[in-house]
């Protein structure tokens, strides 16, 4: 608990900080240390649990380090792709944690989770892609954010559709065939 606490207010501290101006090589160097300290204590904590409770910890600790490393090097070199970095590392992070929370279910339950996760995953990729289009200045700005906005919606949709699909799968007969069709209705599919 100390330890996420330790990363949230690193993490704030960086944005903070990011607004303001960017790092020193050596304050740059100095939190790297810190986070990867943060890391190797979280990572020593885990080791006193077992079988999934110890993964899940893990790739708590994991995704952590990830987003904070990510969250410091947009803070030493700031800019839209290093601001993308840190909402793919932040979707990556909780991604991997979800996996490791479906591994503690079965059958079509697991399914469903882990189909949850990876649209969950797609969603939070694409809005980092929207946000990054937004951010770049170019000369067809109006473009590229149409563009980048639409192949958002689409990667959204189909994520979204494969989830409901998945949700489809524990019914049988009618029911199934009514589930399948409404997502096919309901996410534009054919």
């Amino acid at each position: 608990m100390k330890s996420k606490l330790i990363m949230l207010t690193l993490a704030a501290s960086c944005v903070f900080a990011g607004n303001a101006m960017a790092l020193t090589k050596q304050e740059y160097k100095a939190q790297k240390d810190h986070v990867e300290a943060d890391y190797k204590a979280s990572r020593e904590k885990c080791a006193t649990l077992s079988a999934n409770a110890k993964d899940i910890c893990q790739a708590e600790a994991k995704g952590a380090e990830k987003v904070a490393k990510a969250e410091l090097e947009a803070q030493y070199k700031p800019g839209p792709r290093q601001d993308q970095k840190v909402l793919d590392a932040k979707a990556d992070a909780a991604y991997e944690l979800a996996k490791e929370k479906c591994d503690d279910m079965a059958g079509n339950t697991k399914d469903v989770c882990m189909k949850d996760a990876k649209a969950a995953r797609t969603s939070a990729k694409a809005d980092a892609k929207v946000s990054r289009a937004s951010a770049d200045a170019n000369k067809d700005k109006a473009g590229a954010m149409a563009d980048a906005k639409k192949d958002a919606a689409s990667d959204k949709n189909d994520a979204q559709y494969k989830a409901a699909k998945e949700r489809c799968d524990a019914m049988s007969g009618n029911a199934k065939d009514a589930c399948q069709n409404d997502a096919k209705a309901k996410f534009g599919m054919k």
